[in-house]
């Protein structure tokens, strides 16, 4: 069965002339969810040269996590590691001639401490 062409238009032209007109749209917000802290370890970098900073957790390899420079004090995120795994953060000097590792501590949104040397 084959529609005029005069129909389907006049099919088109009424969705549009209706898709056109007035809405009432209702505007909301998104309910607030509570944040929470992202792990981090407060690294005061004491050298007079950058460290590569480096999480190890005891059931797994160690994790890269950011580059500090020298004689610079900064937060560092610890992401990709579970909050309550028992964890060990190190500092390895850029041309590699030392290595500073910290004690070992559960992972916790409360930033951990940490000065090198």
């Amino acid at each position: 069965m084959r529609i005029p062409v005069r129909a389907s238009l006049l099919s088109v032209a009424i969705a549009a002339a209706t898709a056109c007109g007035p809405r009432q749209v209702e505007v909301r917000t998104a309910p607030t969810t509570p944040t929470t802290a992202n792990p981090s370890v407060q690294l005061t970098n004491n050298l007079s040269q950058a460290v590569n900073v480096y999480v190890v957790s005891t059931g797994g390899g160690e994790l890269f996590l950011r580059q500090v420079p020298a004689n610079t004090a900064e937060a560092v995120p610890v992401t990709g590691i579970a909050t309550g795994s028992s964890v060990t953060f190190k500092a390895v000097t850029v041309d590699g001639s030392r290595t500073y590792q910290s004690r070992t501590a559960p992972l916790s949104a409360a930033a951990f401490l940490w000065s090198v040397p």
